[in-house]
């Protein structure tokens, strides 16, 4: 969808991303389609850097530093700082402290540099034991989801003074989390021993957000709220496939594609109103 809507010059004046949404959220607002399009349907850039490969070298599932700041630094998966610091619109991320448990958030006045930027890109999609974290100003912090909201980010936008929303779902329509079974709350409980914010929050963060997402179904019920749900989600959050990251990308595609009209109707009142091409339109949209 966030590759759709640059492709017709649909701006929104404000952005907000969790998780692996933090990615998408700075892609956007720097206007990348191929960088959009790239972090979430190919593996090149990655190469040796997911999976077995990663784990072999004692990085984590993932090696964190060399997809973020690597990639960045060594021009493997460049991020046109330039465009992104020109963009007026604001936005906001958020991480989770391992050690207070509290909501860490980072916006606009905050993104004075690049790689600043990229560290907290970073710490917002940092997946407890699968990713290493990188502490920033001596706090150790994790994946967004973990805090409020529990990974739907419409929270963000209404504490940025917000009233009406356009929300992308990473999960089909009726989707609910489930209790964490017996043996992972036991790998849980053992691993984050040490770390009692962290602990809670892994193990209440289901019934966090199937709460979050009834509230934001009910804003959508008032018509405050239009959710985009995916037709399907054929890959996680450890796929590394290259063929079926590629068939989601082209498939997310096809649906963004058809569900741009009620986007349309929904910010600008038709369903064929509003800008058709990134230069037919030198505004950005509130639409709360």
């Amino acid at each position: 969808m966030a590759n759709v809507l640059l492709a017709n010059g649909i701006y929104f004046d404000y952005v907000c991303g969790v998780s692996a949404g933090a990615s998408n959220t700075v892609d956007y607002l720097s206007r990348d389609q191929k960088r959009t399009r790239d972090a979430f349907a190919s593996t090149d850039w990655v190469s040796g850097h997911v999976g077995l490969p990663s784990i072999a070298h004692g990085t984590g599932y993932f090696d964190a530093d060399a997809i973020y700041e690597g990639a960045v630094v060594n021009g493997t998966f460049p991020f046109d700082w330039e465009t992104f610091r020109a963009n007026p619109a604001g936005f906001g991320l958020q991480a989770f402290n391992r050690d207070t448990g509290r909501t860490v958030r980072f916006g606009r006045d905050d993104a004075t540099e690049l790689m600043g930027l990229i560290d907290f890109v970073r710490a917002s999609s940092t997946l407890p034991g699968m990713m290493r974290p990188k502490p920033i100003d001596g706090h150790v912090l994790y994946d967004g989801g973990l805090g409020q909201g529990a990974g739907i980010g419409v929270c963000m936008a209404e504490a940025a003074g917000y009233e009406k929303f356009v929300f992308l779902a990473t999960r089909e329509k009726g989707y609910r989390k489930t209790e964490p079974a017996p043996a992972e709350v036991a790998v849980i409980k053992r691993a984050a021993a040490d770390y009692p914010y962290l602990r809670q929050a892994l193990l209440t963060r289901w019934e966090r957000y199937n709460a979050e997402l009834d509230r934001v179904e009910g804003l959508a019920a008032e018509g405050r709220c239009l959710i985009i749900y995916p037709d399907h989600m054929p890959v996680s959050s450890t796929t590394v496939s290259p063929a079926k990251l590629e068939a989601s990308y082209q498939m997310g595609w096809q649906q963004a594609v058809r569900d741009l009209p009620r986007v349309r109707e929904f910010v600008f009142g038709d369903r064929d109103a509003g800008p058709h091409g990134p230069n037919g339109w030198d505004g950005y949209i509130t639409i709360g």
